[in-house]
């Protein structure tokens, strides 16, 4: 059952899909409609859990659940990934190629494929103190202070150690 994301508690668990472009409002709107969908109805095992999501930046989609009283199966998590397929091949933005990376360059986000990290950094636009969006974090409450972080503190550390 859907509930406003501001209300799923910090311990909620998050997905979270990056799009190789922003959204515009029309597809902001599709995807508003299509997820409230999806939330009413999924459940696993036949019992609804409390879901939501969020969609930040214009470019990220948060899909978020509360297990405190029932975990998401594995069923139940690939029919959430059906429904993100499902937008992507409408509004094709690669929301489930993970093999990106996001970083905020200049004020901008800035969605780029791993093979250009190096390229990046020798152009100085991706540096130790580049804020650079972790795709591992798992809770609701690490969005605050885990997601956005400096690329020192990220796996891309070992593109500055000497």
């Amino acid at each position: 059952m859907y509930v406003p994301f501001e209300t799923m508690p910090d311990s909620a668990r998050v997905w979270i899909y990056q799009a190789s472009r922003p959204f515009t409002q029309e597809e902001k709107e599709l995807i508003t409609s299509r997820m409230t969908a999806f939330c009413n109805q999924w459940n696993t095992h036949g019992n609804l859990m409390p879901t939501s999501f969020d969609i930040k930046y214009d470019q990220f989609i948060i899909l978020s659940v509360d297990e405190s009283k029932l975990g998401a199966s594995g069923c139940s998590i690939d029919s959430s990934v059906r429904t993100l397929r499902e937008l992507d091949e409408v509004l094709q933005v690669n929301l489930l190629d993970q093999g990106k990376i996001s970083f905020v360059n200049q004020d901008e986000i800035t969605i780029s494929n791993l093979a250009k990290i190096k390229a990046f950094i020798q152009e100085g636009q991706l540096t130790e103190t580049t804020k650079v969006f972790n795709p591992m974090i798992q809770r609701k409450e690490d969005l605050n202070s885990k997601w956005l972080i400096p690329a020192s503190e990220s796996w891309l550390s070992r593109y500055f150690s000497n």
